[in-house]
């Protein structure tokens, strides 16, 4: 199996809720703090799934 590179919207949706689960550590944000470590979760899975699954 050879990783491949994302598509840039499976990139930016990785991104996004990996960035929004470090705000939400780090900050008082009622939802993001509570949801702060399944955000990062889904943000790095995301970007797992988009390396190892061709054309994703």
């Amino acid at each position: 199996m050879k990783p491949s590179a994302p598509k840039n919207i499976t990139w930016i949706i990785g991104m996004v809720c990996g960035i929004l689960g470090i705000i939400g550590h780090f900050a008082q944000v009622e939802f993001l703090s509570e949801y702060s470590f399944t955000l990062l979760l889904v943000g790095f899975i995301v970007l797992l799934v988009g390396t190892s699954v061709k054309g994703v």
